[in-house]
């Protein structure tokens, strides 16, 4: 199955390969605006691919083997793209994100799946792989989540992995773990894992296939599988230890009881075909928690959960195929509409706005009070979500650019007030989830029990959702253009929030975007939408920060190695990304520097790299999932951002000419 269409992928296809075309600014709109106008779904909505890593490809064969459901066909498409994505002339293993260092857990997925695949380990694809998994220590060295997959496949003792008892569903609020105090994605993750961990399920993998050849010592002999940390990472271990020891003992009653209220709790949560929580995790392991607890594989709740997983793959032209982690069609169509405002008045563009509002409109969720509501249950429902459908984890970011659309869009058309209560029940439900700093996180408010970062279980360091400087910017942008006198003081604390978050040399971090660039963009969008004086000595060391990280063909670029290293922000070893450049761009416009060298050279840069069929494209991975640890290329990025710092420079160039 697949969400892209056809002239979306022979599009993105030729983007990928066609040769640089110069040409004017006003040539280079234009075919940016028919390129992207061309690639609106029916409906109004756009969507472009949505690219991770190998882990979710490389899971997707696995899980195939878990629940002895091979598809042989599609199996080698997604091997094919494996062997694809591998770095066979440098370390020899996959990265988290291109041009990124070797990264053990992902060679170790795609190993598995490739070798679960058919292919040889005498291979020298295979070969190179694992001689490189076994110079970095070998698979016990694997994260948490990869050992958890290792433990069901019986390649490691479940002693390898953290101890995750389905009990934890028996706990209260107050107790220091909660499922509410950590993020919806590790909530939905985890509460169908501690099925699959605390009833030790194991994988059918019916063609026995195993990865022993990847261990330096023995796995049951291994003892060295958590890494210990300091002294709260150390207590967590201690507690890991007693648990193990309990477990034993708990009354089948009890466990009993717990397995069926987390069987409730996602069941509740699965949200048809376009899945629990609305990403790949939690999808893969409601489907296996099914299988175990003893759902038929005609059932239809299953079935149903099997399909969102599969309308996640993406079928490429060269033969290859990938697993997208979810889809992002809300985030597509607010970017992808207001970048077509700037670009012409014609009747078809303004056609294809309006109807990309009305579909926007049909996808606000205003009735289901999702899990956000455990701490703020007073809050009213008015959010949208990332994806198609997920009414329970509404996202804040995209609410904020759909709801500043939808009420400019009202006032272009001189038809003030028409989405009113849309854009109302927005602004209403975004202030009800504003943290107690001031900033607003994704999904939820105040979700900052950091303690819970030093749980075994938690060793990728992403198990909360606390506020961010890019998403309480963009909520700042969406109070500005609203400005509605009853949220004057919940901005003013947002741009308090914003100001205390600044750092030294001028720039924000970017939690959602690669990285430092896309967070000073963020924060100085909202900055001017919400009136801020550009003049003010903050907002020109921002601006100066920028300037100063321009590469000498006009562009930017970022490395997501800033996320490991703060020292690289803002820099990307001389090579400049259109999306980058874009967000630069677009950061000191809003400031008013349309007339500045640094802009005009931006924009040069821009229109020397505009591929033929209109639009732009780079390799690189332009988003963290969650930093350090995984990461994403939206296809979006390359398409509608570059094509906004066009139109926009023109607009504000022929003002100051006017």
């Amino acid at each position: 199955m697949n969400s892209f269409t056809p002239i979306a992928q022979s599009a993105v296809a030729e983007e990928r390969h066609s040769p640089r075309v110069a040409t004017s600014l006003d040539e280079a709109i234009e075919r940016g605006r028919a390129a992207l106008l061309a690639l609106q779904h029916q409906d109004g909505h756009w969507c472009f691919e949505l690219e991770s890593d190998c882990t979710i490809t490389a899971e997707y064969i696995l899980m195939m083997h878990y629940m002895d459901e091979i598809d042989d066909v599609l199996q080698e498409k997604m091997a094919r793209y494996l062997r694809a994505t591998q770095v066979k002339d440098g370390h020899g293993g996959w990265s988290q994100y291109h041009g990124g260092a070797i990264d053990i857990s992902c060679t170790i997925k795609a190993y598995y799946a490739l070798k679960a695949a058919g292919d040889d380990p005498a291979a020298e694809h295979m070969r190179i792989a694992r001689e490189a998994i076994l110079a970095l220590g070998g698979a016990a060295k694997a994260n948490v989540f990869t050992r958890i997959l290792l433990a069901l496949f019986e390649q490691v003792p479940w002693r390898a992995t953290p101890y995750v008892p389905v009990e934890i569903m028996l706990l209260p609020r107050w107790f220091p773990f909660h499922i509410d105090k950590i993020s919806y994605w590790a909530r939905t993750t985890l509460v169908p894992l501690t099925i699959l961990c605390s009833l030790k399920a194991k994988a059918k993998n019916p063609r026995k296939i195993g990865i022993r050849e990847l261990f330096v010592t023995p796995p049951e002999e291994e003892r060295h599988y958590f890494i210990r940390g300091g002294l709260l990472n150390r207590t967590f271990l201690a507690l890991d230890k007693l648990g193990r020891i309990a477990d034993r003992f708990i009354p089948k009653a009890v466990r009993a009881r717990a397995v069926r209220k987390a069987q409730a709790w996602f069941l509740a949560r699965m949200n048809g075909e376009d899945g629990i929580g609305a990403i790949f995790p939690p999808m893969v392991n409601s489907y296996e928690a099914m299988a175990l607890l003893g759902y038929a594989k005609d059932d239809p709740v299953r079935q149903t959960c099997l399909r969102s997983i599969q309308k996640l793959v993406v079928h490429r032209e060269d033969g290859s195929a990938y697993c997208q982690p979810c889809v992002s069609p809300i985030w597509d169509t607010v970017w992808s509409a207001l970048t077509l405002m700037n670009t012409s008045d014609d009747e078809a563009t303004q056609s294809a706005i309006a109807k990309s509002v009305d579909w926007l409109r049909s996808k606000q969720e205003l009735e289901l009070k999702g899990d956000w509501a455990a701490t703020k249950p007073h809050a009213v429902p008015g959010g949208w979500a990332f994806q198609y459908n997920n009414a329970y984890y509404p996202d804040i970011d995209d609410t904020a650019v759909a709801a500043a659309l939808l009420h400019i869009q009202d006032r272009r058309r001189g038809q003030s007030g028409r989405h009113r209560f849309n854009t109302d029940r927005a602004a209403d439900w975004m202030i009800g989830l504003q943290s107690k700093n001031g900033g607003f996180a994704a999904f939820d408010a105040d979700n900052t029990h950091y303690y819970l970062n030093a749980i075994p279980f938690a060793d990728h360091g992403a198990l909360l959702d606390p506020p961010t400087e890019d998403v309480s910017g963009r909520v700042a942008a969406c109070l500005g253009v609203l400005a509605r006198p009853q949220d004057a003081e919940s901005l003013r604390r947002c741009i308090d929030y914003l100001r205390q978050t600044q750092l030294d040399d001028g720039s924000w971090w970017g939690r959602w975007g690669s990285n430092y660039v896309y967070g000073t963009w963020s924060v100085l969008a909202g900055l001017a939408l919400a009136g801020e004086d550009s003049r003010q000595p903050y907002i020109r060391k921002s601006i100066e920060w920028l300037r100063a990280r321009q590469h000498a063909d006009g562009g930017w670029g970022e490395t997501n190695d800033s996320y490991i290293d703060p020292a690289l922000r803002g820099t990307n070893h001389g090579i400049s990304t259109p999306q980058t450049t874009a967000w630069a761009v677009l950061a000191q416009l809003a400031m008013g520097d349309a007339q500045s060298e640094s802009v005009r050279r931006g924009i040069d840069y821009l229109m020397a790299n505009q591929q033929a069929g209109g639009l732009w494209y780079h390799p690189s991975h332009n988003a963290p999932g969650f930093p350090r640890v995984y990461y994403l290329k939206y296809h979006g990025y390359t398409a509608y951002f570059p094509l906004w710092a066009l139109a926009r420079y023109r607009q504000l160039s022929q003002s100051a000419f006017a």
